[in-house]
């Protein structure tokens, strides 16, 4: 027997059931940004892999072990995204609408590809938004981003959940004096460092100070700290952006092994975390990368931005119970039509209402079935009325009106009246 045909590990199907949560979810995502003023870019979901070289930086944990990548018929390599960022910073580049220091507030949503081990929250195929703004090299850019995600959380009821951790990362050239006292450091106890962190040590010795294994971080207690090695311009945006944050009423708490894992970084980095998700803590992360741009062959470009993981944030609002009633039901009102007159006449009276409620999520029956099957499937549609069509509604063109859910007793409407009832009865109420 042949075996039987499946996802790929850690690739899901998003079923029926759970894209309501989802919708709303993007929904209230897009509307946020929409009021912020950013607008939406798309981009493909597979690039060259010289572009994740480039800009995540080949000796990573992401280009080294967790990229999908494959040559196709013309023998070229390429890569299914991992990230947004380097995708977005490649397409503002090859169309120029960034050039001649235009600011662009973009945003994306899509999915994204790393072959880790699944568990719950981390998956091979997941889906992030992500926003890029590019050509503002000001605090007051880093604290919008910070600011819309506070407000994001707040409109999802998930607030007092979250928890902001800050850092500052400096320029290149403080970053790279720091990574020298780092790595003379952690090279004084290379004996106590775990072996993931030794080999990081030779290769990315900041994803050191973000270990999970306790014995390094014992080490890391008195290593070299990040904010001793701050520039003088580093350190002024990273007041000015605590002051604007201190200013909203947003908290935070400063993280000094906060260095996120991709070498673009610079300046500000932050992340939100979370305790109710078990070990996948971060929902959302991002910074300031005012390098990125340039180091993929374009001018001198500042930028900043951040992505959100979908399925973690949809697994909070599950977790947290924070689900609008109002999604878990798909359907208003459900139109049940018993014989072939009054089934044309149905089509017709629904497209009527829905020119005049376009709102209005109105279901019609198809497969016809007996008085008692329609309504068992008006029932299980979730509707809040049943509508009904029968001889002797033709006969008096009225549809009868059955609430399925609470009290009330069953009417006769005026087919001429009926979306004017619907508006009070559902629309409004």
């Amino acid at each position: 027997m042949s075996k039987s045909l499946q996802a790929i590990r850690g690739m899901n199907d998003i079923l029926p059931e759970q894209t309501p949560l989802w919708r709303y979810f993007e929904g209230t995502v897009a509307r946020l940004l929409d009021n912020y003023g950013y607008k939406q870019i798309r981009m493909p979901i597979v690039e060259f892999t010289e572009l994740f070289k480039r800009s995540i930086g080949e000796v990573t944990d992401i280009v080294e072990k967790e990229m999908y990548t494959f040559e196709d018929r013309n023998g070229d390599s390429l890569t299914l995204r991992p990230e947004g960022t380097a995708a977005c910073v490649r397409a503002v580049l090859e169309h120029g609408i960034t050039g001649g220091g235009q600011v662009q507030k973009l945003w994306y949503i899509g999915p994204m590809f790393r072959h880790e081990r699944p568990q719950k929250g981390r998956y091979r195929q997941f889906h992030q938004i992500g926003l890029e703004v590019f050509n503002l090299d000001g605090p007051d850019i880093d604290a919008e981003l910070i600011i819309m995600t506070w407000r994001l959380w707040g409109e999802l009821g998930i607030r007092d959940a979250v928890k902001l951790e800050l850092n500052s990362l400096g320029t290149s050239e403080s970053r790279g004096r720091y990574r020298e006292a780092l790595v003379e450091y952690l090279s004084a106890h290379h004996d106590k460092l775990d072996e993931d962190s030794q080999r990081r040590l030779k290769t990315n010795p900041l994803r050191v100070l973000d270990t999970k294994n306790a014995d390094t971080q014992a080490v890391l207690v008195d290593a070299p700290k990040m904010a001793d090695y701050l520039d003088d311009e580093s350190r002024t945006h990273f007041e000015g952006l605590k002051a604007r944050l201190d200013a909203v009423g947003i908290p935070y708490v400063l993280n000094p092994k906060l260095v996120r894992g991709l070498d673009y970084y610079s300046k500000t980095v932050f992340e939100w975390v979370t305790d109710k998700l078990g070990a996948q803590g971060t929902v959302c992360a991002g910074g300031r990368y005012d390098g990125l741009v340039e180091q993929m062959g374009g001018k001198p470009t500042p930028g900043v931005g951040f992505a959100m993981g979908i399925e973690r944030l949809v697994l909070m609002l599950e977790t947290l119970e924070q689900i609008p009633q109002e999604i878990s039901r798909q359907v208003d009102v459900y139109l049940c039509a018993f014989g072939e007159e009054a089934e044309l006449a149905g089509l017709a009276l629904a497209e009527r209402v829905r020119d005049e409620l376009p709102n209005l999520r109105l279901q019609v029956n198809a497969g016809a079935g007996s008085f008692k099957s329609q309504f068992k499937k008006a029932d299980k549609s979730g509707a809040l009325y049943a509508l009904i069509l029968g001889d002797d509604e033709m006969a008096q063109q009225v549809v009868g009106f059955k609430p399925l859910r609470g009290q009330g007793e069953q009417q006769s409407i005026a087919w001429d009246e009926l979306a004017a009832h619907l508006a009070t009865c559902v629309v409004q109420g």
